[in-house]
């Protein structure tokens, strides 16, 4: 069984090479044996936000990256209106969480969501 010191260690370790949040947690689970990191009293994405400063949380950037799909779709698609109401909620969730973070301090105060930006964040 691991200590949570070694458990810290390890979360840290994998964020400085890039994993996310969750792909953290299935190694830990997978490769480690550690079933719930939360029943160590920690968590995954609060230890590696303290080691690691990412551009954006993990929980926006999969929107983004899903908003950016969405409008690739609609280039070849443009007339799929399930999909354009879906763009505008998707879209309309980001801007919201993106408020949210920037009041918080996670991410910039003037932050700002735009498809530009968001399709060179995803690259």
């Amino acid at each position: 069984m691991y200590e949570p010191v070694e458990i810290e260690k390890l979360i840290v370790k994998m964020a400085k090479e890039g994993k996310t949040n969750s792909q953290i947690g299935l190694a830990l689970r997978d490769q480690y044996g550690v079933p719930d990191v939360r029943s160590l009293g920690m968590r995954v994405s609060k230890v590696a936000e303290k080691e690691v400063k990412k551009e954006v949380p993990d929980d926006i950037y999969n929107l983004i990256k899903k908003a950016v799909q969405l409008h690739k779709h609609l280039v070849a698609n443009h007339h799929d209106a399930k999909a354009i109401h879906g763009v505008e909620l998707l879209e309309s969730k980001i801007r919201r969480l993106g408020k949210y973070y920037a009041r918080t301090g996670k991410l910039p105060s003037d932050w700002k969501y735009s498809l530009d930006k968001a399709r060179l964040l995803v690259k």
